[in-house]
């Protein structure tokens, strides 16, 4: 029984690049584009890529037991506890209860934006100036009239924000697909805030794009993203498809990751601008 070890991590060994391969051809194939998006079959491939972690994970345990062995002997011999056999076999996520929710490393990260810029403080200020003069790391109240005349408070799908109207307008279409497309993400969509006039932290006098009322925080469940660590909650990456469809970029592809974070692309800005609706 001593070999057992060694047989399953032969058949994991050959098992785990097969199914590596599978997972990669299947997010090579992937071209989601707004309501199209099939949230469940994203689910399952990120359930199988966690489950090939775990698996990868599991021969390297099995690896360690398995050099620790008595090189001969039955009184060396490997027993296996039957109880333990269905540990070895179903390790892994077996159901998506709480998928939405669950956090997943971003894959692709740098390139989720697919051509989508972000507007940016100095281009921001260049087109619509500045939403307050004195600015602090606190958020506080916009006192540029221009912009505050744009600003709508109000519900919208699932979330309550104070934000320019066109991004507003936006956001709408955004959600109203969601509902359409998967309403069980539509009905865990939390939001961590909107407008909010402050400076970026860490700087002197650069402005958030949050300070214009042009992006918006989202999480699931309401469980908050951990800044900068690469992962995200699943539903986010379901989400993110849907805003970039409507010319939002995603936090998640900054050089510091905060993909609880959607703002409006420089593109859409320009077009918002051409049509005279800021």
């Amino acid at each position: 029984m001593r070999f057992v070890p060694a047989i399953i991590i032969a058949v994991a060994l050959v098992l785990a690049p097969v199914i590596w391969v599978l997972l990669s051809y299947f997010l090579a194939e992937e071209d989601f584009q707004g309501s199209a998006v099939d949230s469940g079959a994203r689910i399952e491939i990120e359930v199988l890529r966690q489950q090939v972690e775990d698996l990868q994970e599991r021969l390297s345990s099995l690896e360690t037991e398995v050099a620790r062995l008595p090189s001969g002997g039955a009184g060396g011999g490997f027993q296996v506890d039957p109880n333990d056999e269905d540990a070895v076999l179903n390790s892994g996520p077996n159901s998506i209860l709480n998928a939405y929710a669950q956090v997943v490393l971003i894959a692709g990260r740098t390139e989720v934006n697919r051509g989508l810029e972000v507007a940016g403080p100095d281009y921001l200020e260049a087109k619509l100036g500045r939403p307050r003069e004195v600015l602090t790391d606190t958020c506080e109240p916009m006192t540029n009239e221009a912009l505050k005349s744009k600003l709508v408070l109000t519900q919208v799908g699932p979330i309550m924000v104070n934000m320019l109207e066109p991004a507003v307008e936006s956001l709408r279409r955004v959600f109203a697909n969601v509902e359409r497309a998967d309403p069980d993400l539509y009905a865990r969509i939390n939001t961590s805030g909107s407008l909010c006039v402050r400076r970026i932290r860490g700087t002197v006098d650069r402005l958030s794009t949050h300070s214009y009322g042009l992006a918006v925080d989202l999480n699931i469940d309401g469980q908050l993203d951990n800044f900068t660590d690469g992962k995200t909650q699943l539903g986010l990456t379901i989400l993110a498809d849907f805003f970039h469809a409507e010319g939002w970029v995603w936090g998640a592809g900054f050089r510091r990751e905060d993909s609880m974070h959607f703002e409006i692309s420089r593109r859409q800005l320009d077009e918002w601008l051409a049509a005279g609706l800021l």
